[in-house]
């Protein structure tokens, strides 16, 4: 079987978002442009991760060669939905990240989770740098600038979960949760 790449360079729209309510909420990159539509499942720790390394990506491609991301202009946020109908190509394993200098570019390519077998997992370091080349992935190049605004709407996104616990820090459902620090008692959301 062959291994798709969805490329997009750049793309008309590069978003994070989720589909469901906070607690089953389920994580998205969504790339569209050229009448294509193409949306891969993520996991909320790696949105995080995601934004956090774009930062510091745009962070040292600044210090190094001089690109300028300046701050988002409040007018020019994608605070969209999803665009419908979001349908999962595949899920993702692995992110990478890279600065074309020749372009001044971000390049970001999101990678399908792949299937690892036992003489696979035994293999030398070296052989695991290089992701699989059969494994579908989804490849953008946008500018510093739209690297940026992707960066505030992940923020957002992973922020518009459910509200930690104050003393455990684990979320809080609408019913609250069993928090280890009041030794097994329920505790509910409320005024503090």
């Amino acid at each position: 079987m062959s291994h798709r790449v969805y490329a997009f360079e750049p793309p008309d729209r590069f978003v994070v978002g989720t589909v469901g309510e906070p607690g089953e909420r389920t994580f998205y990159l969504q790339a569209s442009g050229g009448g294509q539509l193409v949306s891969v499942m993520l996991e909320k720790v790696q949105v995080s991760l995601l934004a956090e390394k774009l930062d510091e990506l745009l962070t040292e491609a600044n210090r190094r060669f001089g690109i300028s991301a300046t701050e988002v202009v409040t007018e020019s946020v994608d605070n969209d939905p999803l665009a419908s109908p979001v349908e999962e190509e595949f899920r993702v394993g692995t992110l990478g990240l890279a600065f074309d200098v020749d372009t001044s570019t971000v390049v970001i390519e999101a990678i399908e989770v792949g299937e690892e077998t036992e003489s696979e997992a035994e293999t030398d370091d070296e052989e695991e740098a290089e992701p699989a080349e059969h494994l579908d992935r989804l490849r953008v190049r946008i500018t510093p600038e739209a690297t940026r605004a992707f960066i505030e709407r992940a923020r957002r996104v992973v922020a518009a979960g459910r509200p930690p616990c104050p003393l455990c820090g684990q979320p809080l459902s609408p019913t609250g949760h069993i928090c280890p620090r009041h030794n097994g008692y329920h505790r509910r959301p409320g005024p503090e």
